[in-house]
């Protein structure tokens, strides 16, 4: 039998993240993540619906979480979830399913960073002409690139017979 394991998930950080390097150099960090759902009730009365989430990331990205996110910030995860299983302190078997980022993207307007709180302030110290970016994100085009059309399609200088 065929599965998939994808979570696609938009939210805000319920606290800052909390990031940590592991003895081999590896960086992580886990945040907490809001994700609310609006809709209508029986009576037609607006309820939202708040689902909280764990989310863990690593490498890089979890290096720019602690670096440009904070509480309040709102982000896009895309990972896989993952059952975490332990033994508490009482003896009694726990488990809680969490989310494994594999893909991570900023949300929110340039320029809003960390310092002065959650969602303003200015970037920290020499990033300030540099663009947000996780290790997944596309590297802008330079300022002097030009659109080309794509293969077989007129450009905007041809005459187009219609």
């Amino acid at each position: 039998m065929a599965s998939y394991n994808r979570v696609i998930l938009i939210g805000n950080l319920t606290r800052d993240p909390e990031l940590r390097y592991l003895q081999s150099g590896t960086a992580v960090s886990d945040i907490g993540l809001a994700v609310s759902e609006k809709r209508k009730n029986a009576n037609g009365e607006w309820i939202e619906d708040t689902v909280f989430v764990d989310v863990t990331l690593w490498g890089r990205t979890a290096e720019v979480a602690g670096e440009y996110l904070s509480k309040g910030s709102p982000v896009f995860i895309e990972g896989r979830l993952k059952l975490d299983s332990w033994e508490g302190q009482d003896g009694q078997k726990r488990s809680k399913l969490k989310v494994t980022c594999d893909r991570m993207q900023l949300i929110g307007a340039k320029g809003q960073g960390r310092q002065g709180g959650p969602n303003n302030g200015p970037r920290p110290a020499g990033r300030q002409n540099q663009p947000s970016q996780s290790q997944y994100s596309q590297p802008a085009p330079p300022d002097d690139y030009q659109d080309a059309p794509p293969a077989g399609e007129p450009s905007a200088g041809d005459d187009i017979p219609f």
